[in-house]
């Protein structure tokens, strides 16, 4: 009795949420004009393998860019890796390809950025900029913190070109992770355990030195030198954080969330300050975890905040925040850290989430605008269950692993959703991937 008392209460939810539901169409039109002036659009995804989020969020920033004036792409993805494919985009590359461009993402999970959609979408980024006036190119950045090593080598090379001797000095105070080996995290756990000195004077005094001689070293030599010294200073910037963030990792507790989400955030800042005094446009692409504003969550009941939340405090009503869901499917993720990806089945959403309550609609692709008001967005206000896959998928553990309570009208300003999609293509296509997840049943199901 219990079971169909709550399925007819499904049922019932479903109803009012149907009409209220909007057609996804082909061009997105209606999607595209209800953001309205927003300058700041954050368009997440509910995990980091599936195909349709990736392009409908790519179809969604190609109008932004050629029919809104939206300048700036910024990636959940590391500042010199993404570096590479803004200056292929922009014309400044010897890269040939848009894969080769995005050769620079090596580091686990190679796919979230190297996969067809991207390349796709770089391509067609590069075209658009050819037909426009340099200084109205559309560029792409990265906005995370992981690459310690690889911003620590981009400094370097910078001054080795313009200040040698700067480049000796940098070269002094990076040494002190020397002992520590490639992996940042052998640091972070020597360090905040007492068995080494950190690392943060030596880090601090490298921007310290690049910010106070950013004027020096690009008087008179135009734009493009700004711009690689701004670039530059964002690689020590990020060693810094980076090398509070690897620090804190093992001490517990929200900090080392609370460090990358706020750097990503004061990178965006960064982005808009240089290239248009602040008035820069701007789309965002990372997880819904990233960009669903934290304080309708778990997150922010744990004292987490992160990159939405911390947009609509700085900019209020020019942010604009749309998040993904889907029912079922396929996704591309991994066993566990560091495992090659593999196509894997995607559980029916769990009863009481929103991705359940969607589903029960019957509708495959619509989208709901959750500033309307009326009787769908009262609806959807009170807490549900809510899905996130990472890199990692574990259906095994789901609840505990994948789901997290959420109140979605105070999360987003617009949610897509997707009923039944399917994984995102990777650009290396392993043997486990090919394959897909094999039947539960396997080997003695026939």
């Amino acid at each position: 009795m219990r079971r169909a008392t709550r399925e007819t209460s499904v049922q019932a939810a479903a109803a009012v949420i149907a009409p209220a539901a909007k057609r996804l169409d082909a061009n997105l039109q209606e999607l595209t004009d209800r953001i309205g002036e927003a300058s700041i659009v954050l368009i997440g995804e509910a995990s980091h393998g599936t195909h349709e989020f990736y392009a409908v969020r790519e179809q969604l920033t190609r109008c932004l860019i050629g029919d809104h004036r939206f300048r700036i792409v910024a990636l959940e993805a590391d500042w010199p890796d993404a570096l590479r494919v803004h200056r292929y985009v922009t014309g400044r590359s010897d890269d040939r390809s848009a894969s080769e461009a995005l050769g620079g993402f090596r580091r686990f999970p190679r796919w979230m950025w190297r996969n067809r959609v991207m390349e796709d979408f770089c391509d067609w980024l590069k075209q658009w900029n050819q037909q426009q006036a340099p200084g109205d190119h559309a560029g792409m950045f990265g906005m995370d913190l992981y690459s310690l090593r690889g911003s620590m080598d981009s400094v370097m090379e910078y001054l080795r070109a313009v200040d040698p001797e700067a480049a000796i000095r940098a070269r002094q105070r990076y040494s002190c992770f020397d002992p520590f080996g490639s992996d940042p995290h052998y640091y972070g756990h020597a360090t905040s355990s007492g068995a080494a000195e950190p690392c943060e004077d030596e880090v601090v005094a490298q921007l310290v030195e690049m910010r106070d001689r950013h004027a020096q070293l690009v008087a008179g030599d135009g734009s493009d030198a700004a711009d690689e010294s701004f670039f530059a200073e964002q690689n020590a910037r990020l060693v810094v954080n980076a090398e509070r963030y690897y620090r804190s990792m093992f001490r517990g507790g929200p900090r080392s969330w609370n460090l990358r989400d706020e750097h990503m955030a004061d990178t965006l800042a960064a982005l808009a300050e240089h290239f248009d005094h602040g008035r820069s446009k701007m789309v965002v692409w990372a997880h819904n975890s990233h960009l669903g504003d934290a304080r309708a969550t778990q997150m922010g009941a744990r004292g987490e905040w992160n990159v939405g939340q911390l947009m609509r405090e700085r900019y209020g009503r020019r942010v604009y925040n749309i998040g993904f869901s889907t029912y079922t499917g396929t996704v591309t993720a991994a066993l566990d850290w560091g495992d090659p990806p593999a196509r894997r089945q995607v559980r029916p959403a769990l009863p009481g989430s929103y991705e359940a309550l969607f589903h029960q609609t019957g509708l495959d692709r619509f989208w709901l605008d959750l500033q309307a008001g009326g009787a769908s967005t009262e609806l959807l206000r009170e807490p549900r269950l809510q899905r996130a896959i990472g890199v990692i998928y574990r259906p095994e553990t789901e609840r505990g692993s994948h789901y997290f309570h959420a109140a979605l009208p105070a999360q987003f300003d617009a949610i897509v959703h997707i009923d039944e999609t399917r994984a995102l293509e990777p650009l290396e296509r392993t043997s486990e991937w090919v394959a897909g997840e094999l039947p539960e049943t396997y080997p003695s199901g026939l």
